[in-house]
């Protein structure tokens, strides 16, 4: 398995560099949100409007609060100065509870949504469309009509991401 190496690392950064770099966490959720909202809105609408129906709802992608591993009262804090934010609870809970799993299910789900997107305005094959089966759909565009639907490949008229009948 691949992994991004950080904590190795971590204990070697200097201070000022841990300081300096720990409100870029913030900035680009800040700066891209509103924009990534408008974008799921406009998704959204896009596909309801061209049929689209059994559509994920934003609440499926965000955990439940009851499966965070920590209540509030047990969240565990970094023993520092108290001048720092990070030793108080409120700050765990804001970001463990709050800020990383709403952002998270907020970019899964404008993500599920342009797969979706792709599947029906673009059922044609490449290396990475396998990773679009989230974004299922029955047909797409070129499968409702059976002249388009001649004009595609054997391989695209068959695959499940964008054909239920197709074969697996």
């Amino acid at each position: 398995m691949d992994r991004v190496r950080i904590g190795c690392n971590y204990e070697k950064q200097p201070l000022w560099k841990v300081i300096l770099g720990v409100p870029l966490i913030y900035l680009p959720i800040i700066t891209t949100v509103p924009f990534v909202v408008i974008g799921v809105f406009l998704i959204k609408t896009h596909l309801k409007y061209v049929g689209g129906m059994d559509i994920k709802s934003y609440w499926d992608f965000v955990p439940t609060w009851i499966s965070h591993r920590y209540g509030n009262k047990e969240h565990p804090v970094i023993n520092i100065s108290r001048l720092h934010v990070a030793r108080y609870r409120f700050f765990w809970i804001f970001n463990c509870k709050l800020y990383c799993p709403l952002s998270v299910a907020l970019f899964r789900y404008a993500v599920y949504l342009v797969k979706i997107v792709e599947n029906w305005w673009c059922p044609f094959a490449h290396d990475q469309k396998r990773e679009y089966a989230e974004g299922a759909v029955d047909k797409s565009f070129w499968h409702v009509d059976p002249a388009e639907l001649e004009k595609l490949h054997p391989d695209d008229k068959q695959n499940p991401i964008w054909n239920e009948k197709g074969e697996p």
